[in-house]
Formats: structure tokens, C-alpha cells, sequence
């Protein structure tokens, strides 16, 4: 009888030590992505991020779009990003490296991009894992070929939001106007890098995320 009571309490002490996978486990698992998957254009619908300044960007920012080209290079992706800020269009261009499912940027920032499952056939959710110095972020977005998604790809990104412990997503109105393809863009990865480097402006800049969110939500 005491031989039965050993084994079972190893049994629960050894299924104590090999935890089960939780729903954010497999919410979070990255999925496999082709090179040719990311080719083309893609409209940004929505997502959340805790870079300071992140959301107030995202409440001003009315419309986003992605070039996604080849180079001369096969594991390297040019971007362009186009998009309106105060009803003003600009547009910055930039190469990543892009294998096994991965977009990774090493200079002059760390980024390190990976993609999730999402409820929608022609969206792409993108968790990107940042390091800016002595600062990590985290950021989830999404894209779409049809500048929409649907309400069960939304819940989907909520949940997974929640997981990363990231705010509610921040949607784009799918109606709003886009930029035109003939704008000449600019050096992306240096604009990038001067907004996670201006860690004086990273108080205000959550300040106003914080306002932002209040007033407008």
C-alpha cells in the first residue's frame, strides 16, 4: 500500500514538473512563412505596441502600406512604407533579412520579427521582439492584402495582445484614403532608429499615449 502511494505522488510530482502548454502557448507559436508570402503589397489594419509614443502615432496615423520586393540578395527584402500622418503622405525604404520565417533588422537597432496565426486568409500578425540599447520592446501587427479583417481575426489579435500583455490593438478605419505609389522615399532604419532612441521624450511620449487613449477610445 505504501509502494502505491510512493508511485502515485512521483506520478503528480513529475506531471507538476512538465507543465502542460496554455492557450497562450499556442497562440503565440510563430507559423511558417515563404519568401514568396511576403512579396507584395500590404495594408496595415491595426495593432499594439509599448514603444512610448507607439499608440498616439497610431491614433494619428490614418493609413499604412508595405511595398515587399526581392533583391539581388536571396536572403534580403526591400520595404518600402508609405504612409499619412496628419494628412500628410511620406514614405521610407529599407532592407531586412528574411529567412526561416523570420524578418530580422541587426543595425542600427535589434528587431526580430516572427508571425502568428491569425483567422483571416490574406492577413499576416507579426510579433516583433525589439532591443534598443538597454530597452526591449515588444510590438503585434497586423497586415492585410485587402486593407480589412474580419471581426474573428480581430478577437484573435485581442487574445493575443492580451498574452504579451500588450494595450487593446488600435484598428485603421479600412475606409480611409491611401497614399500614391510616387513618392520618393527616405532612409528608413535611421527615422526608426531616432524614435527609439529618444529616451528623454519616452515620459511625454507615454504621457500622451496615455491621453491619447482616454480621450479618443
Amino acid at each position: 500500500m505504501k509502494c502505491v502511494a510512493v508511485v502515485v505522488l512521483l506520478s503528480l510530482f513529475s506531471e507538476g514538473l512538465s507543465a502542460p502548454l496554455t492557450s497562450c502557448d499556442a497562440l503565440l507559436k510563430p507559423i511558417t512563412v515563404s519568401n514568396e508570402e511576403m512579396l507584395g503589397r500590404w495594408y496595415f489594419t491595426g495593432g499594439s505596441s509599448d514603444i512610448p509614443g507607439s499608440r498616439s502615432l497610431a491614433h494619428l496615423m490614418t493609413s499604412v502600406w508595405l511595398d515587399l520586393t526581392v533583391t539581388s540578395r536571396s536572403n534580403v527584402l526591400n520595404i518600402v512604407q508609405t504612409q499619412i500622418i496628419f494628412d500628410e503622405c511620406s514614405s521610407l525604404a529599407y532592407d531586412v533579412i528574411f529567412e526561416n520565417s523570420t524578418m530580422l533588422i541587426e543595425q542600427p537597432f535589434y528587431l526580430k520579427e516572427v508571425y502568428l496565426s491569425t483567422e483571416c486568409a490574406d492577413c499576416l500578425v507579426a510579433k516583433e521582439d525589439i532591443i534598443s540599447g538597454t530597452d526591449n520592446f515588444t510590438s503585434l501587427l497586423m497586415f492585410s492584402k485587402s486593407k480589412s479583417s474580419s471581426p474573428a481575426a480581430l478577437e484573435l489579435l485581442k487574445k493575443q495582445a492580451k498574452c504579451l500583455q500588450l494595450p487593446m490593438p488600435i484598428m485603421i478605419d479600412p475606409n480611409n484614403e491611401t497614399c500614391p505609389d510616387n513618392i520618393t522615399p527616405s532612409e528608413g532604419l535611421s527615422a526608426l532608429n531616432s524614435v527609439l532612441q529618444a529616451k528623454t521624450g519616452h515620459q511625454v511620449a507615454r504621457l500622451l499615449d496615455f491621453l491619447f487613449d482616454m480621450f479618443i477610445n
